[in-house]
Order: C-alpha cells, then structure tokens, then sequence
C-alpha cells in the first residue's frame, strides 16, 4: 500500500475542507514569516545606514531625535550648533573623522544636506554620473531623487526653506547638478548633497538686503563667519575605547549632546519588538485555530472512512500503516500550507520594500532567505503532527472484528 498516494487521495476527497484547513494554516504561517523577515531585514537595513558611525553631535535633546535627523534623515534635529566647537571636537585624540551636516532646505520634500565629500564616501556611496562639487553651490543628487524629480547633469534647481516641501523658494541661488549618485539602497538614494559653504551662502542671500552690493554682500559674509553654525556632525572613533568617555564628555562640558546611533536603534527596534511580539500573538491564535480546524476534519474522516480502514486491515495492512495514513494526510497539508505561506509572505515582504524604499529608502530584499525562515516549516510540522495525533491513534487502535461484526 502506497501510503503516500492514498493519502493524498483522501486528502482532495473532500475538497471543502481541505481548502479551508489549507488557507488557514498558510495564513498563520505566512504571518509568523512576515514577521520573521521583515524584522531581519529592517535590522540589516538599519546596520547597513549605521556602518561608520560611532556617534551623532547635535544640539541638546532627544537623543533619538539626534538620529532619526542626522542619521536616518527622517526627523526634524532638535537646532544647530555653533561650528567653532565642532571644529574643537574634530581635534580631539579620540576622533578619527568628523563630518558635518547642515540641514534646513528641500526640493520637492528630499532634503538639501551641506557636507562634505567625506560623507558620500562614510556610507560607501559612489557616482553613477558626473562628479562631485568643487565649489559652493555645486550638487550632487541620489539615485531616487533623480529618478523622481528629473535632474540631470547641468541642470539647475531652486531649494526651498524648510524640510519639508512647500517652503519658500531660494531663487536667487540656484544650484547646479555636477553628478548623480548610483543607487546604494541606503539613506543617500533620497538625499541631495551639496558643500556647508553652500547652505550658508543661500542663507546669507537670504537675509541680505537686495540693494547690497557684491562688496557690501561679501563683508556681511565675512561679519558672520564667526557665528557659523552647522545641525549637527557625525563621527568616526578612532579606538572603540572612546565609547565609553566621549559621549560622557560632549553631554557634559559642551553645549551639546552625543547620541550613539547603535544604543538609540536598539532602543528604537526594542519598543517596535512590543508591537512584533503582538503580531507574533496573534499568529500563535491563528495557527491554533489552523490546528483545530485540521484535528476535527481528521477526527470526523476516521468516523467517515471506518469501513474503509476496516478493509485496508483484512487485505493486510498493520496498524502502524493505518495510523500513519491518517499522519501523512496531515503532513501534505503541512508542506502545501508552508510552501504557500512562504511565497505569500515574500510577496507581501516585496510590496514592504516597495514602500519602504520609496518613502525611507530602506532597502529590503523580498526574495531573500531569512535563517529565521527555517522555524516555519519546523512550525508547520509540528502543528500537523499535534492535530492528528489523536485521529491517527484512533485508526491505530480501530478494532476491525467489530466493525465487520457490526456492518453485518
């Protein structure tokens, strides 16, 4: 007896249900996987955007804040903070690179950021086109910022005052497109990159009278030189040792705050942990009721098929072989539901990365393998197993001598 292929005969011989007990446990298998994968690749993503960065400068705040905005560009920094002491803080022996971020201006909602070149290259971005700016007023643009505004080499743009669109147009400083980015998957694909001296240049011409002549423009500049001020820096140690003394001292001889980036995201992922663990909840009630389901359609098919398993044993069949038709039916729904559940739960984690990338540049690979995957079929099986033990214990222990008896 074929107990593979008879099972699976009598699994489709009751296409109702199966179809039912099939999309409920796929359903919770697809959630648990969702969770699972999603979960692993917003860490990696969040690693990816972290790489290089030991700490964040910035003004007094939340520190959480400090990062959304100077790493992550997804929130508004709490102020600026004076460049003289930030260049003090670039002569510590504890720092081996400071980069400085210069926030205030927008195109189109995808921020304007005064730097410098060193920044591209800390998140390991590259040019696809062009080259980068040598002179104030000179930009480069990332890949998703080209994609959807049009710029291209030479062509100039007009930023507007705020981080978010709708703000007031700078339109007597234009800037010029000099390269384009190539797509990373990582924070500079929705950034627009330009010199500080080009944030502050469009700032003083917005603040200088329009009677001001060159000379007159070009003094006032010099008056201001003083009190530069940039949003906040991003630093490099130079031994991981400095982790443990230089924030203590930013926070508490400077006017400013250090933020580390590696603290504030597991902060961050431990509070939208609460929310997975939810999910996770949930899932765990959706695959319950998938078991149940699954244990009484068993249940009620050895009532139904007792005559049937009756005669499997007079033609020779042992017990063990009947029981276990009962446990391989339950194992061909488990691996249909885990394989469907799968490739549910990678679509659904494409449409994410769609959205994600499109909005927060957060790559996120759907078609990627998750090591964390490989509790679901475990979970599956498991489910499968719980849910016909008994009705596969039943068939086991049918006593064929009265049921001939009584079909007589």
């Amino acid at each position: 007896m074929n107990v593979a292929g008879l099972s699976w005969r009598y699994l489709w011989s009751r296409p109702l249900a199966t179809m039912l007990n099939l999309l409920l446990l796929a359903l919770g298998l697809a959630a648990m996987a969702l969770v699972l994968i999603a979960r692993d690749q917003v860490e990696r993503a969040f690693e990816r955007d972290l790489a290089g960065i030991d700490v964040v400068v910035g003004a007094k705040g939340s520190p959480m804040q400090l990062i959304l905005a100077g790493v992550f560009h997804l929130d508004v920094p709490p102020g600026n903070i004076p460049l003289s002491e930030v260049e003090k803080l670039a002569r510590h022996p504890q720092v081996a690179e400071l980069i400085p971020l210069s926030l205030g201006d927008n195109l189109q909602g995808y921020r304007i950021v005064g730097t410098s070149n060193r920044y591209p290259a800390l998140l390991g971005g590259v040019l696809a086109q062009g080259r980068f700016w040598e002179s104030p007023l000179e930009a480069v643009v990332g890949a998703q910022v080209a994609a959807h505004t049009g710029l291209r080499l030479g062509q100039a743009f007009e930023g507007a005052h705020g981080l978010g669109a709708g703000g007031a147009s700078h339109g007597a400083t234009p800037y010029t497109v000099t390269g384009v980015l190539a797509q990373c998957g990582c924070v500079l694909d929705r950034l627009i990159l330009t010199a500080t001296e080009s944030v502050w240049r469009v700032h003083d011409d917005m603040h200088a009278e329009e009677h001001m002549s060159e000379a007159e423009r070009a003094e006032l500049e010099a008056a201001l030189q003083d009190e530069r001020e940039v949003t906040l820096a991003v630093i490099r140690y130079r031994t991981p040792v400095a982790a443990v003394s230089f924030p203590r001292l930013v926070n508490e001889t400077t006017p400013m705050q250090a933020a580390a980036p590696a603290l504030e995201i597991t902060r961050l992922l431990s509070m939208v942990g609460v929310g997975t663990q939810v999910l996770q909840g949930l899932t765990a009630v959706l695959l319950a009721v998938a078991g149940l389901s699954v244990f009484i359609a068993l249940w009620s098919a050895v009532r139904e098929r007792r005559s049937d398993l009756a005669m499997l044993r007079m033609l020779g069949a042992p017990p063990v072989r009947v029981g276990a038709l009962l446990l391989c039916e339950a194992l061909w729904l488990a691996a249909l539901a885990c394989a469907l559940g799968l490739l549910v739960a990678h679509a659904l984690t494409v449409l994410l990365s769609v959205i994600l990338m499109d909005r927060h540049s957060l790559a996120i690979s759907g078609w990627q393998w998750v090591p964390a995957e490989g509790w679901v079929p475990v979970l599956a099986v498991g489910v499968a197993v719980v849910s016909a033990l008994l009705p596969a214990l039943s068939a086991y222990r049918l006593d064929v001598t009265s049921l001939l008896n009584t079909s007589r």
